[in-house]
C-alpha cells in the first residue's frame, strides 16, 4: 500500500507511538506509527460503527 498519504492526531506531537489513518480508494487504512508494515483495512461504514460501539461501551461490557 504505497503512496498513501497517513494521518496521526495533532495530540501525538513528535512521538512515533500513534495510530495513523489513510483513505486509499475510498476504504480506511490504519496502522501505528511504530511497526508501518502491518495494515489493517476497513470500510468507512464499518469503521464508524466500530467506534460508536466503543464510545457506547458496548465493546467493554461483558453481557453485550
Amino acid at each position: 500500500m504505497s503512496g498513501i498519504k497517513w494521518q496521526k492526531s495533532s495530540f501525538s506531537g513528535d512521538r512515533n507511538e500513534c495510530v495513523e489513518l489513510g483513505n486509499p480508494s475510498g476504504e480506511i487504512a490504519i496502522r501505528e506509527s511504530d511497526t508501518p508494515g502491518t495494515i489493517v483495512r476497513t470500510t468507512p461504514a464499518q469503521l464508524k460503527t466500530f467506534l460508536l460501539s466503543v464510545k457506547t461501551g458496548e465493546i467493554d461490557n461483558p453481557a453485550y
